[in-house]
């Protein structure tokens, strides 16, 4: 396969000391870290850099197959420059992908259908161009919100290849959601949300867009269930679509469990799931979102499989629940960092804005 490359060159003045660093800081982040005299290679998920030092210049090259690897390796590599070496402000890349000024990874997408699924459960079908590069295993997006009233700015490359986000009054509102579908050569996807009182801009967007409303989208990201001979999820409505995209997608002969809270027996949707994979559907029946024990219980209570089986627990819900799964799941069932992955999607009291602030400190 043909790799494609951009490079650039930088001058420090101190190029040792800005190697040590920008070593270090990659190797705590999974990048595999080769040095040899003036030498330094660095092997990312998708694509390796070589970096080459000559007094106080320093040429870096980056290549890949894929052009979403490429570019997501390009940013890595100029945000480290920036923050690291403040000096070296006049680089530029050369090379693929270099000539863009619209982020590869962002697409402008227009409403072209509203569906209503369930009473606090809305589709919106949205088309874009060119939507292959969201055609992955990642299946989160971040849509971007611009502010009511105001003409749309939308994020753009600068020259160092980093992405400037609209400010002040044309600041755009970030929030994450699953792809529940995508049709590439339709040009089209769909993403479910969950329709509340105290809505955030996600949820008001949802609620009140109609068809030739337009909104940003960029990625995609964030992990997705690993294929396993048994799996369990455990989510509650603001996972849904992703644990509906995950059992679509599971082989004929998977087997597992599925455990989805949600408020009563009217917010329950059809999911074609494999005849090895049973969905549980967990009511409230009146009880506010978050704050019962219906998931906990179901996960603790599950017909786990016999120790040494290969399997896979998922987890996504309240972050209560979450903490108090993900400890079951370590600590309890033991499995280990490639058997589980257990994630907050919201915290009760807080709203989206400060939740998204916070989680990252636990």
């Amino acid at each position: 396969m043909n790799h494609l490359a951009t490079e650039t060159t930088i001058r420090l003045d101190d190029t040792e000391g800005f190697l040590d660093e920008l070593c270090e800081h990659l190797s705590e982040h999974d990048v595999q870290v080769t040095r040899s005299g003036e030498s330094s290679r660095l092997e990312f998920q998708g694509g390796v850099a070589t970096l080459k030092s000559g007094g106080k210049r320093l040429h870096i090259r980056a290549e890949s197959p894929h052009e979403s690897d490429l570019f997501y390796m390009r940013t890595i590599l100029s945000s480290h420059i920036v923050e690291l070496a403040p000096g070296a402000s006049d680089f530029v890349w050369t090379g693929h992908g270099t000539d863009a000024t619209t982020p590869p990874n962002f697409r402008l997408m227009t409403v072209t259908a509203t569906t209503l699924l369930t009473p606090h459960m809305r589709r919106l079908t949205l088309a874009g161009e060119n939507l292959g590069w969201f055609d992955a295993d990642d299946m989160h997006v971040r849509l971007l919100i611009p502010p009511a009233g105001v003409a749309p700015e939308w994020p753009r490359l600068n020259r160092h290849g980093l992405i400037d986000w609209p400010a002040g009054e044309k600041k755009l509102r970030v929030r994450k959601y699953t792809i529940r579908r995508i049709d590439v050569a339709a040009g089209e996807l769909d993403i479910d949300f969950v329709v509340h009182e105290d809505a955030g801009p996600g949820s008001d967007f949802a609620a009140t867009a109609g068809v030739g409303d337009v909104i940003g989208m960029a990625g995609p990201g964030g992990g997705g269930c690993r294929s396993a001979r048994w799996t369990l999820l455990a989510g509650d409505e603001t996972a849904l679509p992703a644990m509906a995209r995950i059992i679509e997608a599971m082989p004929a002969d998977a087997t597992g469990v599925a455990f989805i809270e949600v408020a009563d027996r009217t917010e329950e949707q059809e999911i074609r799931a494999p005849q090895g994979v049973e969905i549980r559907w967990l009511h409230r029946n009146g009880a506010e979102p978050g704050t019962t024990n219906l998931l906990f219980d179901a996960v603790t209570t599950a017909d786990w499989p016999s120790e040494g089986e290969e399997l896979f627990a998922w987890a996504a819900c309240e972050f209560d629940a979450f903490r108090k799964i993900r400890a079951y799941l370590r600590k309890e069932r033991k499995l280990g960092r490639d058997q589980h992955l257990a994630v907050a999607y919201w915290r009760r009291g807080e709203n989206e804005d400060s939740f998204a602030k916070t989680k990252h400190q636990h």
